[in-house]
């Protein structure tokens, strides 16, 4: 910091006090040890000794003193040679305030000489002092500037653990999931973001700060406030704007963003997720605090400079969430849409704090920016859930976890992340959007859906319960597209297998219930039992007892009992052949289901032994070992070799 300007024109007294208090100002402040507090009392009080001297009665020199003063002036102002961008500041803080001295003295002789019965000899010396002063603020003004723009800044970025490194890393969720099934891209989402960190940064060291608010005090009183006011909003406007670009946020206009390919939107998306909050809560609240520092002491020209430098970077931060909110709804923008709601929903109240005083219009433009996004959310669900409800049959018939399950179940998983924004948000979607599911619900399903939605305490758990229940009736749907019946129930196991395997591992389980992985796990039983009986019952139907009397001496039992073996042995072998190329991708599925299809075959095969004895050899073509190996076969997605010794 420098010292504190005083005027010559002062009363001896009072120019050898306010002397003697500038010697021990300047004594205080080459002490390296004080703190930030201690430095910014020392400020005020400078800054009230300037007061001080202004307010002190001036004494009337004569027109000789006058222009002597204003040869000092001019010599002292000249100096720093101010037909080139002046430096002032960087020649020492007591050359600095020395300049600003000489320039008040201008201004003081200025309105000396204005109130002066005027005279040839006054007229020459008030147009010399005018001139001398409006070098001087030139140079004020210029100095000015290029301390307001002057790159003092601390790298926000580290401050606020902004990880720009990451963004070419970004996730690409669901490029597009009904066309291309880019389901994976849902289960790589990067959920963090940055934490409130609301902390305010010296922009501008102390030191200078100091000699920028005597300059604008000066700028002010001199009737120069106006020019002041320009410069500062136009700097600081300046540098907000390069703060944006360091943050990496483009200004894009709508027609911009509705021309991105979803890949590159998702990008910028997460570029503005990671500025908004250092953007306001580091760089707009150390604005406000530099504004406010500058411009304090004058009137209420601090907020309205705040608002003035700042309100064009913030625009562009809003302009881009409307974008967003009026671009084409599609499901994979969801996610991204809530994100930015809850960022935006974030720093709106510390957007009041700030622009308390003149941004109203700002909070208000921030409000509705995040209805609309809100709006947007609403909407896009609703667009997923008519997607998830009428998404058509694949031709992939192979039995396997359908490529709708596993995004339906990604998504929600992802989505569960955000359930208080999705509550938030979702709390006025009306009933209607999440009970009717497709024409082709029964009516009585229909009344279940409206019985069972009294339980429901949150929107997140209404609405994943109505899409989870989509998604079944869709798979019911796709299984009937399976010839084989066995196959239809094979792929409803995967599937629902699948759903209980994402609820019971991730926060999904918090929200749809421990009750609903019950019922869940009762339906995989069931459709166990129905493909059991649909597959083996005919089979095991060889092994049966009827018909088989006495064999030792009745040579039509002998018959019976080989055609009853050749039959089981081929219906078998059909079935193992196709089914050893079907697939259970869950291991527990399928070691549970082959062993209750092993317990059933093996007992019946087992108890159909007793009848071997009686036929020859080459009629049975497997041994219990042989058969219990071939059952374990199943499910592993490749044809298995048959093994066995039956002769034709």
């Amino acid at each position: 910091m420098g010292g504190i300007p005083v005027i010559n024109a002062l009363m001896e007294e009072d120019a050898e006090l306010i002397a003697n208090l500038e010697q021990i100002i300047r004594s205080l402040e080459s002490n390296k040890s004080l703190g930030s507090g201690s430095r910014k009392m020392i400020a005020n009080l400078g800054s009230r000794l300037i007061n001080i001297a202004i307010s002190s009665e001036i004494v009337s020199p004569e027109v000789d003193e006058i222009e002597h003063q204003l040869s000092m002036i001019e010599t002292k102002i000249k100096s720093f040679g101010l037909e080139e961008p002046s430096m002032i500041w960087d020649s020492g803080p007591e050359e600095a305030y020395g300049f600003l001295k000489a320039v008040e003295e201008a201004d003081q002789l200025t309105k000396i000489l204005e109130g002066r019965n005027s005279s040839r000899k006054d007229e020459a010396l008030l147009h010399r002092a005018h001139n001398l002063l409006q070098i001087g603020m030139s140079g004020l003004e210029q100095e000015f500037r290029r301390l307001l723009l002057q790159n003092w800044e601390p790298n926000v970025e580290e401050e606020t653990s902004f990880r720009s490194n990451e963004e070419d890393n970004v996730d690409d969720r669901s490029t597009s999931w009904i066309g291309d099934y880019s389901f994976e891209d849902v289960e790589q989402r990067d959920m963090s973001f940055h934490e409130s960190v609301d902390c305010a940064i010296d922009l501008v060291p102390q030191e200078v700060i100091l000699f920028l608010k005597n300059i604008a005090i000066l700028m002010y009183r001199s009737n120069y406030g106006h020019e002041c006011f320009h410069v500062f909003v136009s700097a600081r406007k300046d540098v907000l704007d390069e703060c944006l670009s360091s943050l990496h946020v483009e200004k894009l206009s709508i027609e911009d963003v509705s021309k991105m390919s979803w890949k590159l939107l998702n990008k910028k998306i997460k570029k503005w997720l990671g500025a908004i909050k250092p953007f306001v809560e580091v760089y707009l609240v150390s604005e406000k605090s530099l504004a406010d520092q500058i411009f304090g002491e004058i009137d209420s020209v601090s907020s309205t400079c705040f608002f003035e430098c700042s309100r064009a970077s913030l625009h562009a931060l809003i302009n881009f969430s409307d974008s967003m909110a009026i671009s084409v709804r599609k499901s994979e923008k969801l996610i991204s849409i809530l994100d930015m709601y809850k960022s935006l929903s974030d720093i709106i109240p510390q957007l009041a704090a700030l622009y308390s005083d003149d941004g109203l219009s700002i909070t208000r433009e921030c409000e509705d920016a995040l209805w609309r996004l809100g709006d947007c959310a609403r909407a896009t669900f609703v667009e997923f859930q008519g997607a998830v409800a009428s998404h058509p049959s694949a031709n992939d018939l192979d039995g396997r976890v359908n490529r709708l399950t596993k995004y339906v179940m990604n998504y929600l998983r992802v989505l569960a992340d955000s359930r208080k924004t999705f509550d938030e948000v979702m709390v006025d979607l009306g009933h209607e959007s999440s009970v009717t599911v497709s024409p082709r619900i029964s009516p009585q399903h229909e009344l279940e859906v409206h019985v069972n939605e009294e339980s429901y305490t949150t929107p997140t758990q209404k609405h994943f319960r109505s899409i989870v229940r989509m998604l079944e009736h869709n798979l019911n749907e796709k299984s009937k597209l399976y010839k084989d019946e066995s196959q239809q129930h094979i792929f409803l196991m995967n599937n629902i297998q699948y759903m209980i395997q994402k609820v019971k591992d991730t926060d999904l389980r918090a929200i749809l219930g421990d009750e609903w992985i019950k019922k869940h796990n009762g339906m995989v039983q069931h459709h166990a039992m129905c493909y059991k009986k649909v597959t083996w019952s005919s089979i095991l139907a060889f092994l049966r007892d009827e018909g088989i009397n006495n064999p030792v001496t009745n040579s039509d039992s002998r018959n019976l009992i080989k055609e009853r073996l050749r039959g089981f042995y081929l219906a078998f072998d059909k079935v193992h052949q196709t089914q050893t190329r079907w697939i259970i991708p869950n291991e527990g599925l399928r070691e549970d289901l082959r062993l209750s299809i092993s317990l059933t075959v093996t007992h019946a095969y087992r108890s159909f032994e007793r009848y071997f004895r009686y036929v020859r050899e080459k009629h049975i073509k497997y041994t219990m070992e042989e058969l219990e190996g071939l059952l374990s076969e199943f499910f592993e997605g490749a044809q298995a070799p048959l093994h066995g010794s039956l002769k034709k």
